[in-house]
């Protein structure tokens, strides 16, 4: 956020009214699958992981993609192939899904970051098109079948990934150390030459940093946890499909992330919550869902431009 006390944050750590609110946020995923169904809050889990990935980017880089589906996506094929043909056992399905997260952010983000702008968004759109045709056709994706009773197994050997409880807590672990690391990259000094780029590029460049590889650095880690959150998701709900890697994927991210709160650090969260509970609860208006989501972006993008945290900061005058 560019109103954030940037420099006391990494000088004392996290503020005490983030420790309060994180606190809180760890109670919650404590209690709440005893409260709520439990496949559902891994859902929101593996999406708030996806937009927190995706806030990194555009968040504090000021970088558009629109092809963040792509690492998601296929961070899911192959989290699903090596845990089902393969016979993986489940956390090296997840790392083998996000370590391919990771090459194709290597190679996207070297395409992509030589544009700015516009253009840099269709670059990654392209590149995210051509691999969702690629996805369609490869015969180990299932094309338009996908990847289906992918089994969960044990993790570690003891974990039995089947009972949904189990699942859920390694899945709230994962999205918990994920959200810290985020935290921990945007309040270090590498993180604050990415926000000095997105305020002001040709000044960072001044200044004498090689802001090609600050940015290709933030988007190869954006498109590893984009993975992460794909490949757990994969496992989690025992599946793989074209859905993953289809563009809406990406549209959807970006709504999650507008409307929590861009830029912000709990904003992505709020908004993945705020939308998966939406395509859940209101899944009897079928595909009228689609309209009142984007009802809700037309009124984010008219009345509260910072999304539902990023206006709550602004009122306490706090960053959040």
């Amino acid at each position: 956020m560019s109103g954030e006390p940037a420099q006391a944050s990494t000088e004392t750590g996290m503020p005490r009214h983030q420790r309060l609110i994180l606190g809180a946020l760890v109670a919650a995923l404590i209690v709440l699958p005893y409260i709520l169904y439990p496949v559902f809050l891994m859902k929101v889990l593996c999406f708030a992981l996806f937009a927190c990935a995706f806030n990194l980017l555009i968040g504090y880089v000021g970088l558009l993609s629109f092809g963040h589906a792509l690492f998601f996506g296929w961070a899911a094929y192959v989290s699903a192939h090596s845990a089902k043909v393969w016979g993986w056992p489940p956390e090296f399905a997840i790392l083998g899904g996000a370590a391919m997260a990771l090459v194709l952010g290597l190679v996207v983000g070297a395409l992509a970051i030589r544009r700015q702008g516009i253009y840099f968004a269709m670059i990654t759109l392209a590149l995210a098109q051509m691999a969702f045709f690629f996805a369609l056709q490869a015969p180990f994706t299932g094309g338009e079948d996908g990847l289906q009773r992918v089994p969960r197994g044990t993790m570690f050997g003891f974990l039995d990934l089947r009972n949904d409880y189990v699942l859920y807590y390694v899945v709230a672990a994962i999205f918990l150390a994920s959200f810290l690391l985020i935290y921990r990259i945007v309040h270090s000094p590498f993180g604050q030459v990415l926000k000095a780029i997105r305020e002001n590029e040709p000044r960072a460049i001044s200044l004498g940093y090689r802001v090609d590889h600050y940015k290709l650095a933030a988007f190869t880690m954006s498109a590893t946890l984009a993975g992460l959150a794909g490949a757990t998701k994969a496992i989690v709900f025992q599946l793989a499909s074209l859905t993953d890697v289809h563009w809406s994927m990406s549209g959807e991210v970006v709504l999650m992330t507008l409307v929590g709160g861009l830029g912000t650090v709990f904003g992505p969260m709020i908004g993945a919550a705020v939308i998966v509970s939406m395509q859940n609860y209101l899944a009897e208006l079928g595909q009228w869902v689609t309209v009142v989501q984007g009802v809700i972006f037309v009124v984010c993008v008219l009345a509260f431009r910072r999304g539902i945290v990023g206006e709550i900061a602004a009122k306490i005058k706090k960053p959040l």
